[in-house]
């Protein structure tokens, strides 16, 4: 496989670009090597500057449920742009989407529209500060919300302790609002609403999350969480940025039984396009301006091509429900060939899946929190990875980000993948 030109554009662009990437995952710094230059996407595949076809196990990190390039989204975006690529007004298309989402996610009954999950999050924390006139909140160790000042904290000598940045740019100030609990633990939350009694405004949690690779959350964890927030009067915000539309057509959160005060969307309501939204109760969400006196703002919000991709995604999957069918039975039938490979090589393997999301662990214990997570053999995986993407097979390029499977996937695509499984763990065995 050559790949001369990703070397080459990877080379200038290292000149002018921080790291030669615009998102730092891209850069295969987890992984070894040089990243592929991407032409073009068609259905399950992607096609690389140099003109290698891989199948796509990422599938733009989540929003390409219906493969790439779908006729309807396509459509779609050509009929809406010929109308002007921006308005920065209010238009049709955004009452629609809204009130799609509304029907579909059962606990936004209002939705702001942003142009990034990040900004999403961002936002559903001021409102939900706003709202309970409170500074504090808890977010999970292993859980990615953005790249928001707030977000990005990591945990001190233990789970609870106070947030410390671990990023520079990020101040002790903010820090100091930011509490860190283990995921599926819910008794170290109970001692830190406990130890701020009265002083925390939202928890905050990805459901099933996606950046320490997918991990489950335990039988009664969302169900504890919940009522801890009932108890104390603290609104729990759901991050369904990977989940939302994917796991379910309301998302994790009506797949798991569990309904948050607050939901962060993105990536899918889009299309693929820029986009992110939040939303939740009435009640709450009337504390947005210009209803209430949370501000929060945006120029291409509602952005009308972003919204004639995301509407044209969102009805098929509303009108078809059957996908998720689909979706599910690609997922396990990869999964099952992963195990069988494994199983009878002897190496140790942990599985996790649910839905189309799921993940392969280089570490013989189970999975539940980002602890264990650490544990894997990052090294193993970027072997794993670069046999892989020889084979054309492309996965996330780090052990900690789960895998999006797409209901366009063949019967021969799931074979090669499967196949390609099979030939790289044997060669990594033989090496």
């Amino acid at each position: 496989m050559k790949i001369e030109k990703s070397k080459s554009l990877f080379s200038r662009a290292k000149n002018y670009i921080p790291g030669g990437v615009n998102s730092p995952v891209r850069a295969f710094k987890a992984v070894g090597g040089d990243p592929i230059f991407f032409k073009s996407a068609k259905g399950s595949k992607m096609y690389d500057e140099d003109g290698n076809s891989y199948i796509d196990m990422i599938n733009s990190w989540g929003p390409m449920i219906l493969g790439h390039a779908n006729p309807l989204v396509e459509e779609a975006v050509i009929q809406a742009i010929q109308n002007s690529p921006s308005f920065g007004a209010p238009g049709e298309r955004e009452v629609i989407i809204a009130e799609l989402i509304c029907d579909m996610v059962p606990s936004v009954e209002r939705v702001r529209m942003v142009n990034s999950g990040t900004e999403a999050t961002m936002s559903a924390i001021r409102v939900a500060r706003g709202y309970t006139g409170r500074d504090k909140f808890i977010k999970f160790e292993g859980c990615y919300h953005g790249h928001g000042d707030s977000f990005l904290i990591a945990a001190g000598s233990g789970a609870m302790t106070m947030g410390t940045p671990n990023s520079p740019g990020v101040t002790s100030g903010t820090a100091k609002d930011t509490l860190l609990a283990p995921f599926n633990d819910l008794e170290s939350v109970k001692q830190i609403v406990s130890e701020n009694k009265g002083e925390v405004a939202a928890i905050i949690i990805e459901p099933v999350p996606g950046n320490m690779g997918c991990v489950l959350p335990q039988s009664g964890f969302l169900e504890g969480l919940r009522q801890i927030c009932d108890q104390e009067g603290i609104v729990l915000i759901f991050d369904e940025v990977m989940t939302g539309f994917r796991l379910a057509k309301g998302g994790a959160q009506e797949r798991l039984g569990v309904i948050p005060d607050m939901t962060t969307l993105g990536k899918i309501i889009g299309g693929g396009l820029p986009v992110g939204a939040y939303g939740g109760k009435k009640e709450i969400m009337d504390f947005v301006s210009p209803d209430g006196p949370v501000y929060q703002a945006g120029t291409l919000s509602g952005n009308p091509v972003a919204m004639a991709a995301g509407y044209a995604m969102l009805k098929h999957l509303s009108d078809h429900p059957e996908t998720y069918g689909k979706l599910e039975s690609n997922t396990k039938k990869i999964v099952a060939g992963y195990k069988e490979t494994l199983d009878v090589l002897g190496l140790g393997y942990t599985m996790n899946q649910i839905g189309s999301m799921y993940s392969l662990f280089f570490t013989d214990q189970q999975v539940v929190d980002f602890e264990t997570a650490k544990q894997c053999d990052t090294t193993k995986f970027g072997q794993y990875f670069n046999l892989m993407l020889q084979r054309g097979v492309y996965l996330a390029p780090s052990q900690f980000e789960t895998l999006f499977v797409s209901a366009i996937l063949s019967e021969e695509d799931i074979e090669e993948i499967i196949r390609s499984n099979d030939e790289s763990l044997r060669e990594m065995l033989n090496a």
